[in-house]
């Protein structure tokens, strides 16, 4: 009798947090929402921007043209990387009263925002609705990620459509061996969104392959050899329309990829070797060549840019993946599920860590990981609640405080820093201050347009005018086109600091600092970001910093 009512009384309550997670979740999608919607703007230009937008011109055109024009497929290196976003950014430019590079920060927002929402319904299929709110708060402070949206025309968009196709690979582990249309849909616009933004997208080919294992290991045991391997094939029949599906996606916005079969493994085998001439990046303290990075790079740069209650949550969450491969009491199906995501999570840092690839950029490559990181943390946040809940359940108002302190950590930073939370450093590193020469924080130059705000102001303010028959000229160390995009046509930018008006400087190892009157300057926590000297009447060599051997 006692049984039933405590079960009568456990059924509504865990429906009722269900429905608060569930509530609190779309709340904070909202939130995020409106927040990027006011402050889209804010943020910059990046080194890829121009030329990105250029790509999708081209793109646009070859379509426009029936495929007549093809200077697209011979773009720079781009027409070996997806154009989807580039030219999903100018079809809404067309449509929307913005500047065009208001409108890619506007789509950049979108998009991550779907991203949080796909990664949420994710987190929640995993470990249910309180697994799922963990994972989308974790993943909303992410300071890297959330930056990275609003202005990484590759990196961010490539890790949205990994997080679809990873949704779409756990539906399938749920609902094998006979998947859902809607799975099959899923599966196909992950795959094809992926690859088609990026090659490196085959990596999910392994995430399957090695996750899969032990439900097709327990499917031999239960089924026998045949009938497991009648299933399997079955899988793959029904699979087959989504294949078609991705492959057509693929196409539409990576058009280079179809016109040989061959073309996708050309763009592996050119993107394994590093392709552009090597410059050095301050890593640890020392300035090392990118193709030369130490193998420590990546876990560096995670351990000291990711949250840290996002940091520990994923250990645990990758730790209790390998426990539970072992245990029997845990289903096959879990097992699968758990072991896809922490592959996600891990195996394409193990890759490189042992590869030693060009790394440079930070982790902004990386992106992608962060996601299925999430769902792991979120996984291990929900574990604990419910041991907690069976065993010290006076404890768990202690561990949502904890929680909810390790939330606020990072929130207070992305705060300080807006809009360069992409600089992030957590408080192990000791945030930007302490990291500012140890490591790259602007290496984008989104700072060039808060310091190109700050000289247009400061010269309406002074009421100054540029000389006769000739416009404002700014010398620029960093990004030269997003500083030009970001002053307008009444200065012109160039290298040349001999005959210069004012100099701009991003506050990197790379440029210097002047003995010149300071007219702006760009600083979060102290750190300089960038500064704007007046060096009239001055004579200044150059702006580049001569590093130290």
């Amino acid at each position: 009798m006692s049984s039933i009512t405590t079960s009568a009384i456990e059924t509504p309550l865990r429906r009722s947090v269900e429905r608060t997670c569930d509530d609190l979740a779309l709340l904070t999608l909202i939130v995020v929402g409106i927040t990027a919607g006011f402050t889209f703007r804010d943020y910059g230009l990046g080194w890829d921007d121009y030329t990105h937008a250029e790509y999708a011109d081209l793109l646009l055109k070859m379509y426009g043209s029936g495929f007549k024009d093809t200077h697209a497929l011979s773009f720079a290196n781009l027409y070996m990387y997806g154009g989807g976003f580039d030219m999903a950014a100018a079809l809404l430019h067309k449509i929307i009263p913005l500047e065009l590079f208001e409108t890619r920060r506007l789509l950049g927002a979108v998009v991550g925002v779907i991203g949080l929402a796909v990664t949420w319904r994710l987190g929640r299929r995993v470990s249910g609705a309180v697994g799922g709110l963990a994972t989308l708060l974790l993943l909303a402070l992410c300071p890297t990620f959330y930056g990275h949206m609003f202005m990484n025309p590759k990196d961010a968009p490539f890790a949205v459509a990994m997080v679809i196709l990873m949704l779409g690979l756990v539906r399938l582990a749920e609902e094998y061996p006979k998947p859902s249309p809607r799975t099959v849909l899923i599966l196909g616009l992950g795959a094809g969104l992926a690859i088609g933004s990026r090659i490196l997208a085959g990596l999910a080919l392994i995430y399957a392959m090695i996750g899969f294992l032990p439900l097709w290991i327990d499917d031999i045991r239960s089924q026998g050899w045949r009938e497991a391997t009648h299933r399997l094939l079955h899988v793959v029949y029904v699979l087959v329309p989504g294949f078609v599906f991705g492959y057509l996606v693929m196409g539409l916005i990576w058009p280079w990829s179809i016109l040989e079969p061959g073309n996708p493994i050309h763009a592996l085998s050119y993107f394994s070797a590093f392709f552009e001439k090597p410059w050095k990046e301050m890593f640890d303290g020392a300035l090392v060549s990118v193709p030369d990075m130490p193998w420590s790079y990546l876990p560096t740069l995670f351990a000291l840019q990711l949250p840290e209650v996002l940091l520990t949550l994923t250990i645990t969450g990758v730790v209790g993946t390998f426990m539970s491969l072992s245990r029997t009491d845990v289903p096959a199906r879990r097992k699968t599920i758990l072991l896809m995501l922490t592959l996600a999570a891990t195996l394409p840092l193990l890759i490189a860590m042992e590869k030693r690839p060009a790394l440079y950029n930070g982790i902004r490559h990386f992106i992608f990981v962060i996601p299925p990181m999430t769902v792991l943390a979120g996984t291990a946040f929900a574990w604990g609640m419910n041991w907690l809940k069976e065993n010290r359940r006076s404890w768990q108002p202690a561990a949502l405080a904890v929680f909810a302190f390790g939330l606020l950590l990072p929130l207070g930073e992305m705060i300080r820093l807006h809009p360069y939370q992409y600089t992030h450093f957590n408080h192990i590193a000791g945030t930007v201050r302490s990291a500012d020469n140890l490591f790259m924080l602007d290496y984008w130059g989104l700072a060039l347009k808060q310091a190109s705000d700050g000289l247009r102001d400061e010269l309406v303010e002074r009421q100054e005018v540029p000389p006769r028959n000739r416009k404002w000229k700014v010398a620029v160390c960093g990004p030269q086109r997003p500083a030009q995009v970001a002053l307008g046509p009444d200065f012109t930018i160039g290298w040349d600091s001999n005959a210069a008006d004012f100099a701009m400087t991003l506050g990197e190892f790379y440029c210097k600092g002047l003995t010149a009157p300071v007219m702006v300057e760009i600083k979060r926590d102290d750190v300089v970001f960038a500064r704007v000297y007046d060096i009239r009447g001055r004579s200044i060599s150059s702006l580049l910093a001569i590093p130290a051997p």
